[in-house]
């Protein structure tokens, strides 16, 4: 895998200069082209000016925090970011996530990490950009999928879903009535490196069916397998506007 992310572009953005020297050490070794920024305005410019194919962005830093740097990149931006956290800080993590965080990696974390997830980032960004043929499919009179043409339709209204968690329905709805365990979607929505990060599944399956549901807490497309996974109702069984059986 060593040269199919060659010459990819990464901005790193933290105010600590040895942990940027850190991280571009790593990263040029495996092939990676960096650029820095130590402050928040300074990489909001970069990533205008130049374009790249991902950001490693600290929380903590002194004009913007990683968090108001994010959102003012998703205003415009669908470039892949990486949050870099501290180790104890779990709501922080959440927080990014929620924002529009494609991962974190918590502080301290060796160079083999740094290296597996920005990979594992950058695959599950070049998967989610290869259009899948296949035509509409229409669950029931509320929920229509086009994966084609990357569109999610709730009461006749087009739902807006971030790139996982567009991702992961389409595991879902492709494996509709099966069990998916949470090894199984871990590996194929963010890959073989997450296989015991369940609480991105869980956290995920969360904004899906506050999404697409009708009412989350009693959800009818993605039912819950306990202690298992999860499995999307057989559309295919179930007539329109029928509860399945959860």
């Amino acid at each position: 895998m060593a040269d199919d992310f060659k010459n990819r572009s990464i901005l790193v953005v933290d105010d600590e200069e040895r942990m940027v020297r850190f991280i571009r050490l790593n990263l040029e070794h495996d092939g990676f082209q960096v650029m820095a920024a130590y402050r928040g305005y300074q990489a909001l410019d970069l990533i205008r000016q130049n374009m790249p194919d991902l950001v490693l962005l600290d929380v903590m830093m002194p004009d913007l925090d990683g968090f108001e740097v994010l959102k003012l990149i998703r205003e415009s931006s669908t470039v892949p970011v990486i949050m870099l956290t501290a180790k104890s800080e779990e709501d922080d993590r959440i927080k990014g996530l929620e924002l529009g965080a494609d991962d974190y990696i918590s502080k301290p974390f060796s160079p083999r990490e740094l290296v597996s997830r920005v990979k594992a980032v950058l695959r599950r960004t070049e998967a989610a950009g290869q259009a899948t043929r296949s035509e509409p499919i229409q669950i029931d009179e509320r929920l229509k999928v086009d994966f084609g043409r990357r569109e999610v339709w709730v009461d006749n209204e087009l739902v807006k879903l971030r790139p996982t968690e567009y991702r992961l329905l389409y595991h879902l709805v492709q494996n509709a009535g099966w069990v998916m365990t949470y090894d199984q979607l871990l590996t194929k929505v963010w890959g073989y490196e997450y296989r015991d990060e369940a609480h991105y599944v869980r956290l995920y399956i969360n904004y899906l069916r506050q999404k697409l549901e009708k009412d989350p807490s009693n959800p009818k497309y993605i039912l819950t397998e306990r202690g298992v996974g999860y499995r999307f109702f057989d559309y295919h069984k179930t007539p329109a506007g029928e509860q399945p059986q959860a």
